[in-house]
């Protein structure tokens, strides 16, 4: 445990939860998507502001996510075992090299390509905001933060050198990384649904026992 500004923070937790987001958000695995709505765009983007609207999204769906919940009438638990669900497909995705998921393309401007389609939803989508709200089920919510910074500087790395990581990696190697992450989120999909599906019948039964 790290005290700073005494604020503790968990490195165990904080590897996790940045191995969790990281297998999510799949900026490796994005890059011929980037390369193609860059093309799109005229051959440019803006990797700051995509990586800032992306930060500010994450940011405010992990602080209000659970209130945004409450209002619906779910907890967190509930919706981190149906957030297994969406990982576990995803991680399919990654490993078998299919499609489950659908996303919409089309042309825009720099200025809007950087965000929509790309800081919202190929970065900060549905399979990001999931995990979060999941993780807040397992992790304190500063470490999440730390994950979620952590992530947002290698995607602004990563939007930088798009073209240099590609020619590095070549297709070849982005399929392995894609699927060696595919199989790490398939593992940590199963622990969230078997943790919180055990606590869920936990407090179930203790209800019954009252």
């Amino acid at each position: 445990m790290l005290q700073i500004g005494g604020i503790g923070f968990d490195l165990k937790s904080i590897g996790v939860a940045t191995m969790v987001l990281f297998a999510v958000i799949d900026i490796v695995g994005s890059i011929p998507i980037i390369i193609r709505i860059k093309e799109m765009a005229g051959g440019k983007i803006f990797p700051v502001r995509t990586t800032l609207v992306a930060l500010f999204i994450m940011v405010l769906f992990l602080f209000l996510g659970e209130s945004i919940l409450g209002v619906i009438g779910l907890d967190v638990q509930s919706f981190a075992v149906a957030g297994s669900f969406v990982l576990f497909f995803m991680s399919l995705e990654m490993i078998l090299g299919v499609s489950i998921f659908k996303t919409d393309g089309g042309e825009a401007s720099p200025k809007v390509a950087s965000v929509v389609p790309l800081a919202f939803p190929i970065i900060a989508g549905a399979g990001s905001m999931t995990s979060l709200v999941s993780l807040r089920a397992e992790y304190a919510i500063q470490d999440i933060l730390v994950a979620v910074i952590v992530n947002m500087v290698f995607v602004l790395i990563v939007l930088l050198l798009t073209k240099k990581i590609e020619k590095l990696l070549g297709a070849g190697g982005i399929a392995i990384i894609k699927k060696v992450f595919g199989i790490i989120l398939l593992a940590i999909a199963v622990k969230l649904f078997t943790e919180n599906l055990h606590y869920m019948l936990s407090v179930l039964e203790g209800n019954d026992g009252g």
